[in-house]
């Protein structure tokens, strides 16, 4: 991901996150055994206190990668972000934290969305591609007004015929909580071992949202959204998505005994609506 991973790490950096100037935060970035190693000079000019680890022999799942991050982490707050190639609109950290004080054990999700005319699956299929998407992204200017993302995405539907904030979420590519929950949770489980992780997100999802005291958090108004770049469920045809998620469910159920994918937990909603493109509930027509 050596095209996205500056971006991503763009939207994270203290000029970028409200209010980030002065936090006292860290990202840890792990190259899971690219077979071209990521070049740190890549992201020298931009203001992102960054510390990169790589793994070589890696496993093609991500779940050794993620604990071998929360290992080294220092702060009591973690935020997992299992793709690398995402960009966060700029108060993912602000209303994150804000969740964190009002609730200690808050489970904290950022809604999923992609960058294009669809959900990628499709809009590849249409012609969608890596430089469209960079025009897309110089057409809005960004990152200088990141809430602009909305205008040049679509949110994560999985099936539905419209999005909504206040739909339950099963799985983020942006989660917050806290250290010694991620630990007591025994972190994300390396038995899901198929390449991309399978259903390893949805799991630590929802095995955070079901455990002892979790309070869960939806943010309204912010969101994650998904760069084109070859992602093995994300960046295929609909055929190949549907046979390799049910490989997925079939591993899933092996492993959690046919349990339930989704928490039942109620939800905490917190956020704002910064633009009228962020309106989700009126703009999308399924």
């Amino acid at each position: 991901m050596a095209r996205e991973i500056p971006r991503t790490l763009q939207s994270l950096s203290r000029t970028y996150q409200q209010e980030a100037e002065n936090l006292d935060y860290e990202i840890i970035v792990v190259d899971n055994g690219s077979p071209i190693p990521l070049e740190e000079n890549s992201w020298h000019h931009i203001d992102v206190p960054v510390t990169l680890i790589r793994i070589d022999n890696a496993h093609p799942s991500p779940a050794k990668a993620i604990n071998s991050a929360a290992e080294v982490a220092r702060g009591d707050w973690l935020c997992i972000m299992v793709d690398g190639a995402h960009l966060l609109t700029p108060g993912v950290f602000q209303f994150a934290l804000a969740a964190g004080r009002s609730f200690a054990d808050a489970v904290v999700a950022v809604r999923y969305f992609f960058l294009g005319p669809d959900e990628q699956n499709h809009s590849i299929a249409n012609g969608y591609c890596q430089a469209e998407e960079d025009n897309l992204l110089s057409s809005i200017q960004w990152p200088s007004e990141g809430y602009r993302l909305f205008e040049i995405g679509t949110p994560f539907r999985a099936g539905a015929a419209s999005a909504n904030w206040l739909h339950k979420m099963f799985e983020s590519n942006c989660l917050f909580m806290r250290r010694t929950r991620f630990k007591a949770l025994g972190g994300a489980d390396e038995a899901f071992d198929l390449p991309g992780g399978g259903f390893l997100n949805l799991d630590l999802y929802k095995r955070a949202c079901d455990s002892e005291g979790a309070i869960r958090v939806q943010l309204i108004g912010e969101g994650s959204f998904h760069q084109v770049h070859g992602g093995t469920t994300t960046n295929v045809t609909m055929e190949q998505r549907q046979s390799r998620t049910q490989s997925y469910q079939e591993q899933y159920d092996a492993l959690r005994k046919n349990a339930a994918v989704t928490s039942d937990n109620p939800v905490m909603y917190l956020g704002h609506l910064p633009t009228k493109k962020s309106r989700i509930h009126r703009d999308f027509k399924g």
